[in-house]
């Protein structure tokens, strides 16, 4: 054990990944090995991740990851390593499938989900139907932020289904950041009700969002959920 303590999953997370009902049936009894369950399951993630009819990875794609490189072992060498050999398990186990593509410097393996469209995938490159791009587009695990139900439940008051609706709506509308800073206004002015918000992102949507200037020293706590990357010490408005 490395001491870490999860927090818990916020209500409301709508951030899910799907994983076929049958790897808990099929493959996770069977896979004995650590590291191959965690770039099994990172490999889940990082797919639906991609857009496009045909997705895939590359050896690059595991290893440009930072968090998800530090669970794999000690040290860089040691992470590499294990990456390597639980590609080599999951491709013996097919659970991924590969394809050797050329490349400018010689040749790279494109790795697939063995799942249909994965299927598919390898046997559209196979015939020529499609070339893998040459845009790169750098997919890597975050630490999770809080949700907009969770940050409004904790600092406004309770979510009723109408509102959640509304929530859910302005989710799709604006960005998250704006979302979030309207809600620190709300809290700041001690007007912690949906309409001050809604009315605070229409008018930012409507004239543009002002620069930021500096908070006064005034400015009251915020709950703690709030603080750290999510909230900037300067106020907008």
């Amino acid at each position: 054990m490395n001491g870490h303590r999860f927090k818990g999953f916020p209500k409301g997370d709508r951030d899910v990944t799907s994983v076929p009902t049958r790897f808990f049936s099929e493959l996770l009894p069977y896979i004995d090995d650590l590291a191959e369950l965690k770039l099994t399951i990172y490999c889940f993630w990082a797919l639906q991740q991609r857009e496009g009819d045909y997705r895939y990875l590359r050896l690059r794609d595991f290893l440009d990851d930072p968090i998800f490189m530090a669970g794999m072992g000690s040290s860089a060498a040691e992470a590499e390593r294990a990456v390597r050999d639980a590609l080599a398990r999951a491709l013996n186990r097919e659970t991924l499938l590969a394809v050797d593509v050329p490349t400018a410097n010689g040749s790279e393996t494109l790795y697939f989900m063995n799942t249909e469209r994965g299927r598919r995938a390898v046997e559209a490159l196979l015939r020529g139907d499609w070339q893998p791009g040459s845009a790169e587009h750098p997919i890597r695990l975050a630490p999770e932020r809080p949700n907009i139900f969770a940050l409004y439940e904790k600092n406004i008051g309770v979510i009723t289904p109408m509102l959640s609706e509304m929530l859910a709506d302005a989710e799709r509308t604006y960005p998250y950041e704006w979302i979030i800073e309207a809600i620190r206004i709300a809290v700041k002015r001690n007007r912690r009700n949906w309409h001050y918000i809604e009315a605070t992102l229409k008018r930012w949507a409507q004239e543009g969002k002002p620069s930021q200037r500096a908070a006064k020293p005034t400015e009251p706590e915020i709950d703690p959920y709030l603080r750290g990357v999510y909230f900037q010490r300067d106020e907008t408005d």
